[in-house]
Formats: structure tokens, sequence, C-alpha cells
């Protein structure tokens, strides 16, 4: 649906509204988004140690009295030597978001890094990052299905992946389930953040969206799946070796990734080959996000200013290169000692608030105010079809529906931030709103500034305003044009005035 607009008009996408939104969604995400790319190489460097760090408790940044080989049960007030490790060596975390530790240098350098390669990648536009996305995509499938064999060997895989295929149908009626798993595949395929409409508008007129967006529908499942059965196979395997609960060892948010699975690779055979490979892996799928969601920024930026920018610094690399250092700088608080707190309520408040937010008005844009009659005239002209009943009724209810749904169920149960046991300060809890309405704020002010432009009454303003003035081109009469306008027009009208 977003494909078939950006393709069509690929010029106006960003320009305003919905569209600004998500451009400025995209650039706080790549602000702290490669932190976890500093974390990555961090980890990936520390592998090649002849032990590897995570896998004792007789290290300097330990707190022995409280440390443990593995996991324990979790009533028990011990600490894995994985946990101690990101905590005291990789964070060395303060008590809370109010101390702010000064810079983890180690992480500061490593920033550095991720973003050097980032700039590196993409400084030549969409024709050099796809080359690098050959290997940056493919090469993770290799190193999934190579731990899926090896964890598949492993005493207690089975128990592991029976507790992720097995379903939990009550949590089917938990609100905050299926929000988190609409922000899951938001995060996951790009819907919201711009990415895929940025990449879209590159493409040919006449290409086929309808393969493109089943292929990477198809690929994120399969993938997401995938992956599932890599962590669980293993995680299956940690619980056999422990003689606890699978829920024991399984969690939520970075700990996943930074602190449970390192504890099992340091378990596996071979440890410093798994876990080098591993790590490397975790770099090449987050360059992918930073690629898309950086080339947001740089596209904007270059459409909206280009011609003028140009005229002073000569060479559109250097665009790219200030879109980059301008989200290195903005991403310091991350990688400060408290910096943890700053990364969660940011994620939380960008890469679930708002981005539900924003996908309900984006839905609500292309299909009730551009129209799914408008949207079915362009893919037609592209494809030399139309879209069958099934999207239709998707794009023109389904989608809208469920977006509703999911907003208000989201606002009506909203619960604030936490990381682990800890609970946010008050006006820290300001602060995230804040930082949602920096990318929300946009859809009102491109609402107001619309209807402040026009002229005649309230109701003629807002009429206009809700009446798309693209042209689809002269093959079909504007009187059908204006008739499919005036049509979608009047029924918005008569449901908010």
């Amino acid at each position: 649906m977003t494909l078939t607009v950006c393709l069509y008009f690929p010029a106006t996408c960003h320009s305003s509204g919905v569209g600004l939104a998500t451009v400025v969604i995209s650039f706080v995400f790549t602000t702290y988004y490669n932190v976890l790319m500093s974390w990555s190489l961090y980890y990936f460097f520390n592998s090649f140690e002849a032990t590897l760090p995570w896998k004792s408790c007789n290290n300097t940044w330990n707190v022995v009295e409280n440390c443990s080989r593995g996991f324990v049960d979790k009533d028990v007030y011990l600490q894995s030597a994985s946990q101690q490790f990101f905590d005291y060596r990789l964070l060395e975390k303060t008590a809370g978001i109010e101390e702010s530790g000064g810079i983890r240098w180690e992480l500061f350098g490593y920033l550095i890094f991720a973003w050097v390669i980032v700039y590196l990648c993409i400084f030549k536009g969409v024709k050099s990052t796809g080359k690098v996305v050959y290997f940056t995509a493919i090469f993770p499938y290799f190193v999934l299905f190579a731990l899926l064999i090896n964890n598949l060997q492993l005493p207690g895989a089975k128990k592991g992946i029976l507790y992720f295929v097995t379903p939990v149908w009550s949590k089917l009626f938990t609100v905050k389930v299926w929000v988190n798993a609409a922000a899951q595949v938001f995060n996951s395929i790009g819907i919201a953040f711009g990415s895929q409409i940025s990449l879209a508008s590159y493409n040919k007129f006449n290409n086929n969206i309808l393969r493109d967006t089943l292929i990477v529908s198809l690929t994120n499942s399969f993938t997401s799946i995938l992956a599932g059965f890599v962590i669980f196979s293993a995680v299956g395997y940690m619980a056999n070796i422990y003689n606890l609960p699978v829920d024991n060892i399984a969690t939520d948010g970075p700990g996943l990734v930074f602190v449970v699975y390192p504890e099992i690779l340091s378990t596996m055979p071979v440890s410093q080959l798994w876990a080098p490979l591993f790590f490397f892996m975790l770099l090449c799928l987050g360059l992918d996000s930073q690629f898309a969601t950086v080339e947001v920024a740089v596209a904007f930026v270059k459409d909206e200013y280009g011609p003028r920018i140009l005229q002073y610094i000569k060479r559109e690399e250097l665009i790219t290169l200030a879109v980059c250092l301008v989200s290195f700088l903005l991403g310091l608080p991350h990688i400060t000692k408290g910096g943890i707190y700053v990364f969660q309520l940011m994620d939380h408040y960008t890469a679930v608030v708002s981005l539900v937010f924003l996908a309900f008005f984006e839905v609500l844009a292309v299909c009730w105010i551009f129209g799914v009659s408008r949207i079915s005239i362009m893919i037609k002209k592209m494809l030399g079809k139309a879209p069958n009943l099934y999207f239709r009724i998707c794009w023109m209810v389904l989608c809208p529906i469920l977006m509703l749904v999911i907003l208000i169920s989201s606002i009506a149960q909203y619960t604030p931030v936490h990381y682990g046991k800890y609970s946010y300060p008050a006006w820290s809890e300001w602060v995230g709103w804040a930082v949602s309405l920096i990318s929300i704020v946009w859809i009102p002010l491109g609402a107001i500034q619309e209807i402040c432009k026009n002229k005649g009454s309230f109701r003629q303003r807002l009429k206009t305003a809700i009446t798309p003035t693209v042209d689809l081109g002269a093959e079909y009469p504007s009187s059908e044009k204006q008739n499919l306008d005036l049509q979608m027009s009047e029924t918005l009208l008569s449901s908010v005035v």
C-alpha cells in the first residue's frame, strides 16, 4: 500500500504530516540504535580472548559474593557471570537514570567505529548500500542454520523448542501482547519508520510491488521463526544443565541477546568459534536496519534541501556525513554509565508508543483520505491489473479498525516504562512522552497548516485539506478523479463534523 503511493509520487512522500513524522521517528531511532552495534562490537572483540570474559566470576568487575557461574532460580538473589559482565564491565551501570556516571570511553570508541562502518556503506547512496546488503543480509542465515544444527544436538534442546511453539492462549486476551507484537512487526519490516517508503521511491515505475511485498513479509516471518528455534533450543539446553524451568532463563529486551545467549555460548563446545560468529551476525543484522533508517533522514535532507545545501558544500557525501555526525552526537547519552536507562526509555517511547500512533495515522491517511479507489487505479497503471477484493477490504476496513483497536487499547492499558526491577522517576516519564511527541506532533501541525492555507469556511477548508490533489495521469479523466475525491471527502466530513 505505502510502496504504491511512494513509488508513484516519490518526491512528496516525506514533505509534511505523516510523511514528515516518519522521517523524524527514523532519525530518533538512528540516534540510539547504533548503541546496540557498539555493544555487539564490544562483545565481538572480547570473544577472541583465550577464555570468554563472561564465563567466570574471577574477574575484577565481578561482585563475587552474589556471582553465580550459570543461571539460578529467580527467587535466589544471585547474578550470572554474563549478567555481571553486561552490567559491570560493558555498561558500568549506575543505580538509575538520575546518575549519568560519565562517558564509557570504550563504548565511545566502538560507537565511532559503528558510525564509520555505517557511513562507508551508505555514503554513495542506495547503490553502494545494495552491494553491502548482499553480504549483511545473507551471511546471518549461514550462522543461524549452523547454530540451529549445533543446538539441536544439545541435551534439552527439545524442551526449549516445545516452550517456544506451545501457545499460551490466555495471552491472546492481553493487550500488551498485541501492542508488542505490532511494534515488533513494524520494527522488523520497517512499517511506519519510512524506510520501505524511501527505498521504494528508487524502484522502477512498473516494479512488481506485490511480489516484493510477499517476499519481504514471508522472509521476515521465516527469519523470526528460524531465530526463535535457534534461541529457544539453546535456552532449553541451559535449562537442562541447571535443572531450571525454561521461563527462568528466557527473558526479553537486550538481556536475551547480551546476557542469556553469551552465557549459553560459553558452555557450548568450541565456544571461541560460535561467540565471534554470533556477535558478527548481530552486527550484520543491526547494520541492515541502520542502513535503511539513516537513508530515510538522508533522502529527506537531499530531497527537501539538497539544491540549496549543494550550493555551499558541492558534494552529496557530506550531507550523509552530517546526518551521521549529528546522530552520533545525539547518541552519546546512551553510552554513559547510566545510558542503559536512557536507552530503555528512548526505545519504549520511540519503538512502541510513537510507532503505534504513526502506523494508525499512516493507514488513515493512505486508506481513507487518499483512498482505496485511487490506490487501485495506481496499481492497475503500474502492474496492468487492479488489486483483488481481499486487499481492498484489508486496506479499507481491516487495517484501520485493527490499528484503531490497538491504539485505543494501548492508551487505555498504558504501563510506565521500567528496566528490570528499576522503576523510572516521574520526570523521566514526561521526557519519554516528549520524545514521542517529537515525531507525532508533525501530524496535527501538518493538518493545521493545510487547513489554514485554504480559503472559505472551516468546513470548506477541511474538505479541501482532505481532498487529494495529485494527478493520476491523463488516461483517467479528471471528472472521474474528482468524483472519487468528493465521495471520500463527504464520507470523512460526515463522520467528524
